[in-house]
């Protein structure tokens, strides 16, 4: 596996996995896609234009993508771990921890990561992250969504990356 950071050349792979992504997350957040079959893209949109706040990386086996991280707030005292996707086949076998790890180490400091607490899967994932990062020194909390407050609270797990 190797891990890079993404480009505005990797447009098409990077679009490909975000749809992918989406797709995944509908599950857990109820979001339809847009009349033409696309989901939002501003995060996306963001990693390829260069904002300075963003970043993205790709995940490859080999030619084949397997996945991608955003990282964002990276000029603010907290950096948040945005999005993080894994295509299905190589789920579970310990790539997807190697591969944020990898994301990680090029952020230090306090880290921020939210999720759906209906995503049992993804509430294991990222306190084994928090524990591989920083020990048992990370919290979790539920946040309300600003700006929805119809909408159940994500969970966020804090940790620091030395």
């Amino acid at each position: 596996m190797f891990v890079r950071r993404a480009t505005a050349e990797d447009r098409v792979v990077m679009e490909r996995l975000w749809l992918l992504f989406r797709h995944d997350m509908s599950e857990f957040q109820g979001q339809l896609p847009r009349p033409d079959g696309s989901y939002r893209t501003e995060w996306l949109e963001k990693v390829l234009t260069g904002d300075p706040e963003w970043a993205g990386y790709l995940f490859t086996d080999g030619e084949s993508p397997i996945g991608f991280c955003f990282m964002r707030a990276l000029q603010q005292p907290v950096h948040v771990l945005n999005a993080f996707f894994m295509v299905r086949p190589v789920r579970r076998n310990g790539l997807g921890l190697r591969a944020v790890l990898d994301v990680l180490s090029h952020h230090p400091g306090p880290c921020d990561v939210a999720f759906q607490d209906n995503n049992e899967k993804a509430v294991r994932f990222w306190q084994r992250v928090a524990t591989a990062v920083s020990g048992d020194v990370w919290t979790q909390e539920r946040r309300s969504i600003p700006g929805k407050p119809d909408a159940k609270p994500d969970v966020w797990i804090s940790f620091k990356v030395a």
